[in-house]
């Protein structure tokens, strides 16, 4: 069954103007490893999850419409001129991992196909100081399948893709920790389930 994965980043004495610089240098990091280079969408949301967001902007994907995205830059500073302490600052951009692209009648295929991220940066009191839990910065990177893949045979070729997709999600790990200067990370799943546990356990069932 697939989980969620987050990655959860933590910055010692973290001031809130120092969090534009810190979103900007995750978002930057994504580039380097499979993802694009502009961001999605941009949303502030006030207070707590359960508020109307203060601000929305969508610059669009890649490639669709007159807007093809913005650069991080650009983007973090149009959302945090609304820098509060109890708002939360969330950006949208695509990752691309190997998955599998099955149709009707087709063998399925391995395909490099763009995924939603979305990057979330905390004001230390929005949603009741949520940052003490889910970080300063936190990392919504969707379901964890490409990285295990348990509903496709694991023979050569899909070993092959599922361990390129762990590698880049291991060094983007690195990446947005060290670009961003976090001094603590957290791999987590929603059900709470270790990744690495579960890799293991799928790899070694097939060896």
């Amino acid at each position: 069954m697939s989980d969620t994965l987050y990655l959860s980043l933590w910055y010692p004495n973290l001031r809130l103007e120092s969090l534009p610089d810190k979103l900007t240098a995750v978002l930057d990091a994504f580039a380097a490893h499979g993802g694009e280079r502009l961001v999605y969408a941009a949303t502030v949301w006030p207070v707590s999850w359960s508020e109307t967001p203060v601000f929305q902007r969508v610059y669009g994907r890649a490639g669709q419409g007159p807007e093809r995205g913005a650069p991080p830059r650009q983007a973090v500073e149009e959302a945090l001129e609304l820098l509060h302490d109890d708002y939360a600052y969330e950006f949208q951009m695509g990752w691309s991992l190997w998955e599998v692209e099955t149709a009707p009648g087709l063998d399925p295929r391995w395909v490099r196909a763009p995924r939603l991220v979305r990057v979330t940066g905390y004001g230390p009191l929005f949603d009741e100081g949520a940052y003490e839990q889910e970080g300063h910065i936190k990392i919504d990177f969707g379901p964890d399948t490409p990285f295990l893949e348990e509903e496709t045979e694991l023979n050569a070729q899909a070993a092959r893709h599922v361990e390129e997709n762990v590698r880049q999600l291991v060094e983007l790990v690195a990446a947005v920790q060290k670009e961003s200067g976090a001094t603590a990370r957290l791999l987590w799943s929603e059900l709470g389930e270790s990744l690495a546990q579960r890799l293991a356990a799928r790899l070694g069932v097939n060896n």
